[in-house]
């Protein structure tokens, strides 16, 4: 194999595929490889740990066609490294050379029989408008959790509505809800439940901003089974094994109503919290909300390090409340409401509370308060 490309397409390429090489010990060393497959001028780039699947294909100056097994990291690394300009990759049984104006690199190679062969993926079946879909992915994935010790709740639901399709993702302590209406669902297989770190994957290739609208990936194509399922939009295309069992019943975690409203400005409160969490040094340590008419105070109170206590002026309903949250969960909840106005409501400091836009009501963040003294 040998084929020739641009510097800087080449590095993005290999470092997009290579997310998915396993850095897992006590896995198979070849799936810490990248599969470079050239034929003609198209080079396609595979990434894979057997879960998570990325591949990215590419146009190049095709000199030979072949294929080979490169060390993932090690391989962007060195294209990376190199000066501006072309990059020659050319492979041999147990080596791979890379070379660029006076620079040369010899790496071992792994052996191409032993990389995984991975099934082919079903045509999509489904076509989901990218913006769209990268705004609900950056909302709803930061709420799924990230140990594997509960593996359901490190994935997040798709899951059908009436007029389009639902996600969803809580670690427990959370939990970010988002309705894309006008979408198609994804056929016949009803929820499904993806894991996370794909989606993070998915949410990073939407959100390039490299794709007009009304252009060529500008929507992603969605193919799922009862096992897999695979996303993919212009040159890319990840796919993931679903995870298996039963999600939890998220409706009734959601109130019907809610007795208090707080109005304030998103940047405001935004400001307020980032400025009073600078005297927190652990997950222990809550921000107090006091809500009354006219606004909230926000307290922090630290005993290694002080306090600290701000107010934001804003509209509101109810009985005056004292209702306590993690600081971190609260500004990851105000951070991804979509308006400049948000609206925590709440019922007691027991009871979740929720953060969303004030003139939509299409995404909405659940947070359990913390118990304080």
């Amino acid at each position: 194999m040998k084929f020739r490309s641009e510097r800087d397409s080449l590095a993005e390429v290999l470092v997009a595929a290579g997310r998915a090489a396993s850095g897992r010990g006590g896995t198979s060393a070849v799936l810490s490889g990248l599969m470079l497959k050239t034929e003609g001028n198209k080079l396609e780039v595979t990434g894979t740990d057997l879960d998570l699947t990325i591949q990215v294909r590419q146009e190049v100056i095709g000199l030979h066609d072949g294929t080979c097994v490169v060390p993932s990291r090690l391989t962007a690394d060195v294209v990376r490294s190199l000066e501006p300009g072309a990059v020659t990759i050319e492979s041999d049984d147990d080596k791979v050379e890379i070379s660029s104006a006076r620079a040369r690199f010899g790496l071992r190679s792994f052996p191409v029989v032993e990389f995984p062969s991975l099934p082919h993926p079903n045509p999509p079946t489904v076509a989901l408008p990218r913006a769209a879909l990268s705004e609900a992915l950056r909302q709803v994935v930061r709420a799924a959790s990230t140990d594997d010790a509960r593996p359901l709740l490190t994935g997040v639901l798709i899951t059908a509505q009436e007029h389009g399709m639902r996600l969803v993702a809580t670690d427990s302590y959370r939990l970010a809800l988002r309705d894309l209406e006008g979408t198609a669902n994804l056929g016949q297989e009803g929820d499904v439940l993806v894991p996370a770190r794909a989606l993070v994957e998915l949410q990073r290739l939407a959100g390039t901003g490299t794709t007009s609208p009304d252009g060529p990936g500008a929507e992603v194509g969605v193919a799922a089974t009862p096992t897999d399922i695979s996303f993919s939009s212009g040159p890319v295309r990840i796919s993931t094994r679903l995870l298996e069992g039963s999600y939890p019943d998220y409706r009734q975690l959601i109130p019907d109503q809610y007795p208090n409203r707080l109005h304030v400005g998103r940047e405001s409160l935004l400001g307020a919290l980032r400025r009073v969490k600078l005297l927190v040094r652990d997950n222990t340590t809550p921000v107090r909300l006091s809500m009354r008419a006219g606004g909230v105070d926000l307290t922090v109170v630290s005993q290694e390090v002080g306090d600290a206590s701000e107010t934001v002026d804003g509209d509101y309903t109810g009985e005056d409340l004292v209702i306590a949250f993690n600081p971190s969960y609260l500004i990851e909840g105000a951070e991804a409401v979509l308006d400049d106005e948000v609206f925590i409501e709440t019922d007691n400091p027991g009871r979740p509370a929720t953060v969303r836009a004030a003139s939509r009501q299409d995404f909405r963040y659940l947070l359990m308060p913390v118990r304080v003294s």
